[in-house]
Order: C-alpha cells, then structure tokens, then sequence
C-alpha cells in the first residue's frame, strides 16, 4: 500500500499555498492527500475564561478549515482522493506522528499571524528539521510553484547525508520529466581558493567523481533522468539558495544531530528553509 501525502493545514495563506501544490504532487505520483489540523484544543478550551461572550469552538474552526482545504482539492482535482483529520494534539509531534505513515509531509512556509508573514513558521522548521520522512515546505514565487522551471537542484555532500536525497531526487525528477541540477559545493580555507600545491582543475575532477560516486546507483535506476552536475565554491546554502531561483524544488539530505536543546537544523537546511525561492525538500537519512 503506498503512502499519502500528508498536508500539514491550519488556515493560513501559507497552508492554502502547500494544498494547492500538494494536489499537484499528489496527481503526479498518483498518491491520495491526507489533509491534518493539530492543536491543543481541548487544553485551550479550559483555560481560556468565559467573558460573557459566545466563543465558536476552536475544534468546529478547525473542521470547518479540513473540509474547506478539502473542497479545494476537490475543486483542483475532481479524481483526486483526499481524507482530513483534526487532532487535538501539539502540532509539531502531531506531524511528525503523521509523518510515521507517509510518503512525505508538505507544510507551507508560514503560518497563522503577524510575526509569521516575514519568518518561517515555528511548526514547519521544526518538523522540516526533526521528521523522520521527507518533508517540503512549501515556499518560493510563483514560476516555481507551477514547476514553470522544469528543473530540480539537488545539493549532496557525502554519502552520510545524501544518499536518501539523491533516490528521492532522481525519482522526483523522473517523475516529473524534467532535468536534475547536482551541485557540490567546497569550501576552502581562509580565502577559499584552491590550494597553490595542485591545479585547481583536479580539485574539480574529484568534486565531479564525488557526485558521480553518489548518483551512480539512482542514475542507473532512472536512465530517463538528465543530469547536469555543478561544482562550486563557497558555503553550499549561499549556492543552493541563489540556484533555487532557477529551480522548481531543491532538494537536501539531512543528518540529525542531538544537541543540548534537541535535534537541531543543519546550517545550509536553515539557510534554504528561510530563504530558498523555491519548495524545498528535507530528506533525512536513515540509520
């Protein structure tokens, strides 16, 4: 049985933004949406004080926002299959739960409020950063939103970390029939220029034996799939960022790494999850 889709939904522009694209990803890969509203409700509901005056209760707001999302599926794509669910749960752990049962978790960039027009939301850098399956979060103009760009930008560091994003990004690729931008970036020491004791020509010949190293298995299961493989100086964000502009998805191999506060986002994920102009895709690697 394949998995859904699962769309994280709470109302806001952003979340109507990742419906929207998650219809046309679903269709793609032929997968039903699974359309998810979590908060803590119920503990809300005893704590907030009655003033006198009649509250709607926020688990009839948070139907009324599932079956709305849903009927905006329905209306994108008739054929489409589409389930919601409401749950009366702390977002984060309420998705990242959900996550355990899908293909991928799609999240818009922004939620509900001021504060969260100008920065990523908190829900979906959190569960962007600690999920244990795919999760794209939803952002980026409107030529990548309509995949205008036919292109994926796929950044692979080392086989710890990349190995699941190249599956992820050569299947997404196919899928999709357009081509597949790898890119290595390296970074040298102090002024970031090669080292004077070898040709900078080598320090490229092995930065493209590393990318053939880690797309040959995923290459060789998608021959369909057109590759063009960059190499780069400098730091990996600052390069996938100014790519993602010409990108409809870019696509990164995540390594969790326990910290003091928890897991914790690696720097070119942030630096992408904030400022990619494009959807971007967090693949964790697993074991």
């Amino acid at each position: 049985m394949e998995l859904p889709f699962v769309v994280g939904v709470d109302g806001s522009d952003g979340s109507l933004t990742a419906v929207d694209w998650a219809v046309a990803e679903a269709s793609r890969h032929g997968l039903p949406l699974r359309l998810v509203y979590a908060s803590l409700w119920e503990c809300h509901a005893k704590t907030v004080p009655n003033l006198g005056r009649e509250r709607v209760p926020e688990r009839m707001t948070a139907e009324h926002i599932v079956a709305s999302a849903a009927e905006r599926v329905r209306r994108t794509d008739p054929d489409l299959e589409v389930t919601t669910e409401t749950v009366p749960a702390e977002a984060v752990f309420a998705l990242m739960s959900e996550g355990d049962n899908a293909s991928a978790l799609i999240l818009g960039a922004w939620g509900r409020g001021k504060a969260a027009e100008a920065l990523l939301g908190s829900v979906s850098l959190a569960v962007a950063t600690r999920a244990y399956c795919p999760v794209i979060v939803v952002r980026g103009d409107n030529a990548a939103l309509a995949a205008a760009h036919e292109r994926i930008t796929l950044g692979v560091k080392d086989a710890d970390t990349s190995a699941e994003a190249v599956r992820f990004a050569f299947r997404e690729a196919e899928t999709r029939g357009c081509e597949l931008d790898v890119v290595h970036s390296r970074r040298f020491p102090a002024d970031h220029a090669a080292p004077a004791t070898e040709p900078a020509h080598r320090h490229d010949e092995r930065a493209l034996a590393l990318i053939d190293s880690l797309t040959a298995e995923a290459a060789a299961d998608h021959p369909v799939v057109r590759v063009r493989r960059t190499v780069s100086d400098g730091p990996a964000g600052k390069t996938l960022v100014s790519r993602s502009a010409a990108a409809d998805l870019v696509v990164v191999g995540a390594r969790r790494r326990s910290g003091h506060f928890g897991l914790r986002p690696g720097r070119v994920t942030h630096t992408l999850l904030h400022r990619a102009a494009c959807p971007v895709a967090v693949v964790p690697q697993r074991g």
